[in-house]
């Protein structure tokens, strides 16, 4: 699949993350224990682990989906300290920095593609419809959908709906994204397409935390590479240099699992 160019905007620079000492329990679970992780503008971070270990929780974290119990959010120049009251108003102004795309899709069966990501322009920017439509049709060509603007998500592959997915939070303008797993849904043939896509925003200089399991997206394309386990941080470094020589035995299982499959 040949996907166009996802040229950034100029007027919306990338945004570095900063995650410090963050822990999270569910009742008496503890999730997240101490967790700290610096991800610099522009860089993708490939968090990767067993599953319970943590990382979407992490992420879900960051934009405040789920408030951490301890520990401090920075986007940018923003901080969010956990245990404070945060307002409306800076709860917007973060969510509006931080895109987010899980694995399920989340769209509005009800609507076409087009409003799909044209909505939430008009509700969160307060762009006129057909400012937010003609922003809309610019990022469907350019995850190669522009074809499916006037279609239902319904009709749409899951490969397809991801690509909305990513064009939908793309549209709001952030300075960085999420990815939670966003091929696991999917046959490995169509998860292609959605990698495609996230290749080409990570060599726009898109700020990028990744949840995955897609080792060689994290290897070829990840500058930092995060290994989670029972909620801990248990080792980082660059990509191709833990996967080849991790330092850890619970690293060294890990990895021995996912690369044999």
């Amino acid at each position: 699949m040949s996907v166009p160019s996802l040229t950034m905007s100029t007027e919306v620079p990338t945004a570095g993350v900063e995650i410090s000492n963050i822990s999270k329990s569910f009742g008496n679970h503890l999730v997240l224990d101490d967790i700290s992780m610096a991800v610099t503008p522009g860089s993708v971070t490939a968090l990767i682990g067993p599953s319970g270990s943590g990382k979407s929780t992490l992420l879900r974290c960051v934009n405040l989906l789920e408030k951490p119990d301890r520990g401090t959010i920075t986007v940018g120049s923003q901080t969010i300290e956990a245990g404070s009251r945060v307002s409306d108003r800076d709860l917007l102004a973060l969510r509006r920095q931080v895109g987010m795309v899980f694995q399920s899709f989340n769209l509005f069966p009800h609507f076409t593609v087009l409003r799909n990501i044209a909505f939430p322009q008009e509700r969160i920017l307060g762009r006129s419809r057909e400012e937010a439509e003609e922003r809309a049709m610019v990022l469907l060509d350019r995850v190669g959908l522009r074809e499916k603007a006037g279609q239902h998500p319904g009709r749409c592959s899951g490969g397809q709906q991801q690509r909305i997915a990513i064009a939908r939070a793309l549209a709001l303008d952030p300075r960085a994204m999420l990815f939670d797993e966003p091929t696991s849904a999917l046959d490995p043939e169509v998860g292609v397409e959605v990698i495609a896509v996230m290749r080409e925003l990570a060599e726009t200089g898109m700020t990028m935390i990744v949840v995955t399991h897609e080792m060689q997206f994290a290897r070829e394309v990840g500058d930092h590479l995060v290994v989670m386990a029972d909620g801990h941080i248990i080792e980082e470094g660059i990509p191709a240099a833990v996967m080849a020589d991790p330092r850890e035995e619970r690293t060294r299982r890990f990895l021995s699992a996912v690369l044999d499959r």
